[in-house]
């Protein structure tokens, strides 16, 4: 079927309406979001989208997932997650996750204990790409800072999830980075350049706020904290080499050379080790990775049904402008990654819709990009049962609601987002 000759139907969005139903229904009931897996919501979903798929064979059907799977952004991007994921093992088996937390809070200066927590979390969550990753190292050390400093460890936690937030929507090997530029179709570099300048604001109102709220402070790390500067160059290599344009897999492939070499020259290591430590960081992608394909599979069912002409009609009604536009892609990523708590699996669903919005309102790749990587991790920073809340609630024995009333970057972002929409301009020369 020619897609303009595709028409627009609102029941073509029952499968997503059904995992959304499942997944948030099942977190309801037994009062946590991830006891029904994402992968078994989607796979219920895809079925739903077969039945619903009439007047063509069985083979036709695979067919047109086929077509949907094996587009050029989706198998680069599963791709790039896998590498990614290999990266992040083989440093963390060098040491690198360790010495990068430790060289953070060994340059830590006494009296903004709290500004530093969020620092360092800016630093090592764009370093690891990972915000889970950054609030499990950091949330003892906020605990601590908390009890020297008798600040409420709910705005020590809150200043690490903040800075966790600001590397996992910035950083290079972000699954929600690698996600936004696969499917709008645009450069890292690009993407990154246009984001940093967004949030940058609202990170340096952070450190304002913070410095205000805990101004005469004081705390002394009591015990040494060993780090090796080698361990940390792979993260650094990864960030300048991705920032220079080299091709993704390029900067990957060589950050995981070079933790390699770091690991086994440092004795972190050992050479028994490389493909282990690197076949873990993989297996740890693999849930986003399937995810990123059953998505694939059923976009393209609901897309062949009328779903996308539909969401795209129903926003073309309500939308009249550039600046409409942009708001639109914003939305549209906040309420799914509300519905999924899940901001990657919310950028890979939303993505298609995005890049059609964007393309017949004339707003640049990298612009969209931004968007959808920028909101997700709004919505994802503030949402009381997002892992990364859960998480930090958790590990501090507080509850997702006492941290957010602090998490300043998160309403700041969301802030500075919006006011660059309202202030954005059309480019001359776009359709």
């Amino acid at each position: 079927m020619n897609e303009k000759n595709i028409k627009p139907n609102g029941l073509a969005l029952l499968p997503i309406i059904i995992f959304l139903i499942l997944f948030i229904g099942v977190g309801v009931i037994q009062k946590d979001f991830y006891s029904m897996p994402a992968v078994i919501g989607f796979l219920i979903a895809l079925a739903v989208a077969f039945l619903q798929t009439r007047g063509i064979s069985f083979n036709e059907k695979i067919s047109i997932i086929a077509k949907g799977v094996g587009d050029d952004n989706i198998i680069t991007m599963c791709l790039i997650f896998l590498v990614a994921g290999a990266f992040s093992g083989s440093v963390s088996a060098a040491g690198g996750v360790n010495s990068t937390v430790n060289l953070g809070l060994s340059l830590l200066p006494p009296g903004i204990a709290v500004i530093g927590l969020f620092v360092i979390g800016c630093f090592i969550s764009i370093s690891m790409g990972t915000s889970m990753g950054t609030i499990a190292a950091l949330a003892p050390i906020a605990i601590g800072i908390s009890q020297k400093t008798n600040f409420p460890i709910a705005v020590c936690i809150g200043a690490v999830v903040s800075g966790a937030m600001f590397g996992d929507n910035l950083s290079m090997i972000s699954d929600t980075t690698i996600a936004a530029v696969r499917t709008q179709g645009c450069n890292m570099r690009d993407k990154f350049r246009k984001n940093f300048l967004i949030v940058l604001p609202a990170a340096i109102a952070t450190i304002v706020i913070l410095f205000f709220m805990t101004s005469g402070a004081n705390f002394t790390v009591s015990k040494d904290l060993d780090y090796n500067i080698f361990q940390v160059i792979p993260y650094i290599l990864v960030l300048v080499t991705a920032l220079i344009g080299l091709n993704v897999f390029i900067v990957l492939i060589g950050g995981i050379a070079f933790s390699v070499i770091v690991g086994i020259a440092t004795g972190a290591m050992k050479v028994s080790q490389i493909f282990t430590s690197m076949g873990q960081g993989a297996t740890g992608m693999y849930d986003i990775t399937v995810i990123s394909i059953l998505v694939a599979c059923i976009s393209a069912l609901v897309k062949y049904n009328g779903g996308f002409a539909f969401i795209l009609e129903s926003i073309h009604k309500h939308i009249h402008s550039y600046r409409g536009a942009e708001f639109g892609v914003a939305a549209l990523v906040g309420l799914i990654d509300c519905a999924t708590a899940n901001n990657t699996v919310a950028i890979v669903i939303a993505g298609p819709i995005a890049k059609e919005i964007s393309e017949d309102y004339g707003i640049e790749a990298d612009r969209s990009a931004s968007l959808l990587d920028m909101f997700a991790s709004v919505f994802q920073g503030i949402i009381p049962y997002g892992a990364q809340l859960l998480s930090a609630a958790s590990l501090t024995g507080l509850s997702s609601f006492d941290i957010m009333p602090y998490l300043f970057y998160p309403y700041l972002m969301a802030v500075c987002g919006i006011v660059s929409i309202l202030i954005s301009k059309k480019k001359l020369g776009k359709a």
